[in-house]
């Protein structure tokens, strides 16, 4: 199964005119990707403090479809694929009473923490994608067969 993460707009996402404002959807989608680490295991703590490797985003991308206000309650989907020994790509689908409201991409690399050059994939990341895809792809071989039946 895709990773899923359910997340209630707040008032502090929201700009002046009521509806999430663009930065924040970053924001949210990271949330969800934290999440994604730690069910798969990895400790949030280790990560994020003083890690000796980290993956910075490189490239990040949304696309909106419809507004998200304060209230809605959002479910994130992550779908996560290796790019090569040292990156990897998540990409986000936010909906909104089963429609889709925006769409995400972010691309991380590896990078040593101290002398902030590429690195391979440490093996417990490798594993929390292969993990992720292989959800994801049987998660899209049931769905075939249920439009089959």
């Amino acid at each position: 199964m895709v990773f899923t993460y359910n997340r209630t707009v707040h008032f502090q996402d929201t700009d002046a005119a009521g509806v999430v404002y663009f930065a924040n959807v970053l924001s949210i989608c990271h949330e969800a990707y934290e999440a994604s680490l730690g069910v798969s295991g990895i400790n949030l703590k280790e990560f994020f403090t003083n890690p000796s490797v980290a993956f910075p985003v490189v490239q990040a991308n949304v696309d909106f479809f419809r507004p998200m206000f304060c209230g809605d309650n959002l479910v994130v989907s992550l779908l996560l694929q290796k790019l090569g020994v040292c990156k990897f790509e998540i990409a986000y689908e936010i909906t909104v009473d089963e429609f889709v409201v925006a769409k995400a991409i972010t691309r991380h690399v590896c990078i040593d923490a101290g002398t902030r050059t590429k690195q391979e994939l440490p093996d417990d990341i490798s594993q929390w994608l292969e993990t992720n895809r292989r959800d994801a792809e049987g998660a899209e071989r049931r769905k075939l067969r249920e439009e089959i039946m």
